[in-house]
């Protein structure tokens, strides 16, 4: 540390310094005379450097970066007044130590309202996946590779002391084809930040408490949070038609929602989030059992405990009203290290944990180690060979719930009821439990032509398909399913 310290403290001299040098000497071990007095002297004029309690500077001791962020901290409070170099260094030190400043409760922000009135950041992320499936237990395994990239800009732009425009500009390709697509805006906003209080219009991104569980995408609206440790934000506006993985079409979906969250550097945490959410595309029989419910009713809870600086242990809780199907999901994660969006060299990370995520209720879920309609367990590990370079490696084993395995899509689907009109308009009218049968005959008088049948009898048993709803077991009934169908079109290539 001592090199770095060294430099560093000749920065801030020159961050802090001007051309008064008449205060009384303030440390009784920097005599005058002393090569660095007149500095020392200043800084501590400014406040900027206040010694130890014995009225002593020790300028041959090494600072940790604590003793260093603190004097950071005091210059950033001169910051209106510095130009050029000043403002420079300044600007460098505010980055060097943008950790230890949150922890004192300054925010480098505090500083960029200074700096220049646009800034930008991006990345360029270089994505490869293998994705390898066996719905149906073969043994053998279909395979499919990717090599995906992000070529991403985000802009900053200060408006005054409390108001900051944002946006983000991606462009997405795929080296496996060759493909690239056009620059496009993927959020665009305002925000104002005031003590307690902050405030968000426009396109921007939708990140709920649940850390991915629900919503990993962007909405149209405004956002508004009260409070600092103890929070509470209030969302409304409208979700983009393709943030929602069971859209069938590109209209945007009517979205409000609620979050209460309480955090803390060390220690135990927690939250509760509420979401409504109308769309016609969830008129569905896959949705809802009657197909004709178009709204998402969702409740969701969160905790964690942080262990210090390198450990967390955390998970999540939601389930969706509305829905009869899939209706809930969970998470549960142990993060271990040091690895962060903004890495150090050497910076690194493990991770390991289980993911449910329910079809009716990830609509928009972080999809970065586990697949929309997914269950399983993942493992991942990232190391930072240089700064801001991240090398990030993730695993997956789980299995997929049964439309998305088979490739059946979620478009909307609607019951209508049996009349005796049907009975004269079909060859075959299948039930897949005795009550099915036994109504369908009641309606047309004991079935005179013998077209109502149970699906399973075609396999020569005489039961019901397995009900999820009450087996929680979608696997079941989709094998039932499926035999049951195989052996009636057998049937019918027999009959034609």
């Amino acid at each position: 540390m001592r090199k770095s310290a060294a430099l560093l403290t000749t920065t801030l001299i020159l961050g802090a310094a001007s051309t008064t040098f008449a205060a009384a000497n303030p440390f009784t071990d920097v005599p005058r005379g002393h090569w660095a007095y007149d500095a020392v002297t200043q800084l501590a004029a400014d406040g900027i450097i206040e010694g130890y309690g014995d009225g002593t500077f020790l300028g041959n001791r090494n600072i940790t970066r604590y003793e260093m962020a603190q004097m950071v901290a005091k210059a950033l409070a001169r910051a209106p007044k510095a130009t050029g170099n000043n403002r420079a260094d300044l600007d460098r030190l505010a980055a060097e130590f943008a950790d230890e400043l949150n922890n004192l409760g300054v925010r480098v922000s505090e500083l960029e309202k200074y700096a220049d009135k646009v800034v930008f950041h991006g990345k360029i992320e270089y994505t490869y996946t293998s994705e390898r499936t066996d719905p149906d237990k073969t043994g053998r395994k279909s395979k499919e590779n990717n090599d995906g990239y992000v070529f991403r800009f985000e802009p900053t732009a200060t408006v005054n002391d409390h108001w900051t425009l944002h946006a983000r500009i991606d462009a997405e390709g795929n080296m496996k084809d060759n493909s690239s697509g056009d620059f496009s805006l993927v959020r665009g906003y305002a925000e104002g930040d005031y003590s307690n209080f902050n405030v968000k219009v426009g396109k921007q991104e939708l990140y709920t408490n649940e850390s991915g569980l629900i919503f990993d995408t962007e909405f149209s609206g405004a956002a508004v949070t009260f409070g600092n440790k103890a929070t509470i934000s209030l969302l409304a506006g409208r979700l983009s038609g393709d943030a929602i993985a069971i859209e069938t079409d590109s209209d945007p979906s009517s979205f409000q929602g609620v979050n209460v969250q309480y955090d803390t550097e060390r220690g135990l945490y927690g939250g509760a989030g509420w979401y409504r959410i109308e769309d016609d595309d969830f008129k569905s029989g896959a949705y809802a059992k009657h197909g004709r419910e178009d709204k998402a009713n969702i409740w969701s809870v969160n905790a964690g405990y942080n262990f210090g600086e390198k450990a967390k242990l955390w998970g999540s809780y939601a389930n969706n009203t509305k829905a009869d199907y899939e209706d809930y999901g969970w998470q549960a994660e142990f993060d271990y290290g040091t690895y962060g969006d903004n890495p150090e060299k050497g910076d690194w990370g493990l991770w390991a944990g289980y993911r449910r995520y329910g079809t009716n209720l990830s609509f928009a879920a972080t999809t970065d180690d586990v697949l929309l309609g997914t269950k399983g367990w993942f493992v991942g590990g990232a190391y930072a060979p240089f700064k801001n370079i991240g090398l990030v490696a993730r695993y997956f084993n789980g299995t997929r719930q049964q439309l998305s395995a088979h490739n059946i899509p979620f478009t909307r689907k609607t019951s209508a009821q049996f009349t005796a009109d049907d009975y004269q308009t079909f060859d075959y009218i299948i039930g897949l439990d005795h009550n099915n049968v036994y109504e369908m005959r009641r309606i047309v008088r004991r079935d005179p032509e013998n077209k109502i049948h149970l699906l399973l009898e075609f396999v020569g048993e005489d039961r019901s398909v397995a009900d999820p709803w009450y087996t929680d077991d979608y696997a079941v009934a989709f094998a039932d399913v499926m035999k049951g169908c195989t052996a009636l079109l057998e049937v019918i290539k027999r009959e034609v």
